[in-house]
């Protein structure tokens, strides 16, 4: 089949892949980026392993084309740390042994990523229903809400002395 230059622009970086215009973006992240984050779970959109962040709204990268997304801005498990330290999501997922086998755990992350930043202070209701299309078949999830709340909590927190530290300098 014949391969098609496209360019995808992944984690705040450009990529130009040649690819088969078939292509899923699972596919072209893993094989062709090395970005291997992202897992194939299910291969029928049911699990939510392959989850990433197209222009910030989560979607399954199993399901996605690879040239239907250029131009638009795509995130893995590996763009979400910040300035090379762990995100508040992946310190507590850490802290609270929120992951076991640990494959579900980059669409977990994808998907609280989201939802943080469209809704800072999320309930227990609204936690539960965003990850709804996420399975873990290892855990019984109380450490991943665990987890989550504690990431609100530091993101909470780091918001806070962002700002006290931003009107002390003025």
């Amino acid at each position: 089949m014949k391969k098609e230059l496209v360019e995808l622009r992944v984690n705040d970086r450009s990529h130009e892949v040649a690819i088969e215009p078939s292509k899923l973006l699972l596919d072209a992240l893993r094989q062709d980026l090395q970005l291997t984050g992202s897992k194939r779970g299910c291969d029928d959109s049911s699990c939510g392993a392959c989850t990433v962040l197209v222009d910030g709204i989560p979607m399954l990268s199993c399901t996605l084309v690879a040239a239907s997304c250029e131009g638009q801005e795509i995130t893995t498990v590996e763009g979400v740390s910040e300035h090379g330290s762990l995100a508040a999501i992946q310190k507590a997922y850490g802290d609270w042994g929120a992951a076991q086998c640990g494959y579900c755990t980059p669409g977990f992350m994808m998907t609280v990523k989201a939802l943080l930043a469209a809704n800072p202070d999320p309930t227990a209701e609204e936690i539960r229903g965003a990850l709804s299309g996420n399975l873990c078949r290892c855990t019984g999830y109380s450490q991943m809400y665990e987890a989550i709340k504690d990431a609100i909590e530091a993101e909470r927190k780091a918001s806070t002395e962002y700002q006290v530290a931003s009107t002390e300098k003025r």
